[in-house]
């Protein structure tokens, strides 16, 4: 595997388990994100999501597991995708700045889940 694509699955690996980490450190932005339809206890989701995105984070970061990792994390991003329309819709009546923020998340999960499909392709069963 040619060196940058060894560093992007390393960063990609890194962005999601630091995601994970801040859903134990700081869960209450995430319960917000929950959407209500999901049964359950928002927090049961919030931490369910963050041990996903830790365990498919440092498989991307293992060359062994790399690809079938780096595909489970585009499943992730496309998944989350309805948390963050939750978000954007709850921020229509905040501020300006907030609002403009939870709306530009919403077209970032197409280059996060493009990425992780080159991660993907790239990748090697070691």
């Amino acid at each position: 595997m040619p060196a940058s694509a060894e560093r992007s699955a390393r960063v990609l690996g890194g962005l999601l388990i630091g995601a994970g980490i801040t859903h134990f450190v700081a869960p209450k932005p995430y319960d917000a994100m929950v959407p209500r339809a999901l049964p359950g206890a928002p927090r049961r989701w919030t931490y369910a999501s963050g041990v996903a995105e830790l365990a498919i984070g440092a498989a991307v970061v293992a060359p062994r597991t790399r690809r079938l990792a780096a595909l489970a994390a585009a499943g992730l991003f496309v998944a989350v995708y309805p948390a963050n329309v939750k978000m954007a819709y709850d921020a229509r009546h905040r501020p300006t700045p907030q609002r403009a923020a939870t709306l530009a998340r919403l077209p970032l999960q197409v280059p996060l889940v493009r990425w992780a499909l080159r991660v993907h392709r790239a990748g090697h069963t070691g």
